[in-house]
């Protein structure tokens, strides 16, 4: 299992080996690779904000991402991400929403089992998934910063993908994207008491003091939550790299605060419907 570092005419986008599966495209997006300017420079997904993009430079960004992966961006389905626990079921009605139709609903967690949808999390620093089980040909997308976490949002789209399309967590495959790491992840007591209130004693292994704060390592708790909810360590790949300290490389809203855009994963059944 690791994670590849690709370029596509510019277009730098990461893909996981665990993820390698017939009819299956994905990508992990950098900051690297768009038309957009100025604190937005340049592979940027965000088109709100305090100091909102320029709309039509969002727009190619995007249309060069998925030509990279070789996706169609009139097939995106965007989240509409708050930090809550909403995985949402995409159908063929979501297409298009969030970049050509307006979206009419609000998710942190994106499922399906209809190939030809291209399901789509943003990030500056959370942590952000991507699920796929070969034997359903079923696909999902979660974003979980610290809140999302606590909610166990990415065990709670395991259970979804189990529910709506038969999917065994044994079976599924999860790539975890690059995000905050414990070395730049240091907060007050909020973060890891949210931690213990959900998990009890089992967090604390993610949780180490630093002086008066704490450090949380938010991508070891996403995939131990993950083992517990029953996906098998060896179909996890976990991206050991930090946004906050690859400000290069990706988006970081520790580092830069809220003037600055989001990288973002997709992915989309095609071909064969993701069956391995």
């Amino acid at each position: 299992m690791s994670f590849q570092t690709r370029d596509h005419n510019g277009v730098v986008y990461h893909t996981s080996s665990i993820l390698d599966a017939p009819g299956l495209i994905h990508g992990f997006s950098t900051r690297l690779g768009g038309v957009s300017e100025g604190p937005f420079a340049s592979l940027n997904f965000r088109g709100g904000g305090p100091e909102p993009d320029v709309r039509e430079n969002v727009r190619e960004n995007y249309r060069r991402f998925c030509e990279a992966l070789g996706t169609d961006v009139h097939d995106v389905v965007q989240s509409q991400q708050v930090h809550e626990d909403t995985v949402r079921h995409v159908t063929g009605a979501d297409r298009g929403k969030g970049l050509f139709a307006a979206t009419d609903y609000t998710a942190d967690a994106l499922v399906t089992d209809e190939p030809g949808l291209s399901l789509m999390v943003f990030s500056a620093d959370c942590i952000i998934l991507l699920l796929h089980d070969p034997v359903t040909g079923s696909i999902g997308a979660v974003h979980a910063g610290w809140r999302g976490t606590a909610l166990d949002l990415p065990a709670k789209a395991v259970r979804k993908m189990g529910r709506l399309f038969g999917a065994r967590p044994e079976d599924i495959r999860v790539a975890v994207g690059a995000g905050i790491g414990p070395c730049c992840f240091e907060t007050h007591d909020d973060v890891p008491n949210a931690m213990r209130s959900a998990f009890g004693g089992g967090a604390e292994d993610y949780i180490r003091p630093r002086g008066e704060k704490w450090t949380v390592d938010l991508k070891g708790l996403n995939a131990w939550r993950l083992r517990e909810a029953g996906v098998r360590e060896e179909n996890m790949d976990v991206c050991p790299t930090c946004t906050a300290c690859r400000t290069d490389l990706y988006w970081s809203h520790r580092i830069t605060g809220d003037r600055r855009g989001v990288q973002g994963a997709l992915i989309v059944l095609a071909g064969e419907e993701g069956r391995g």
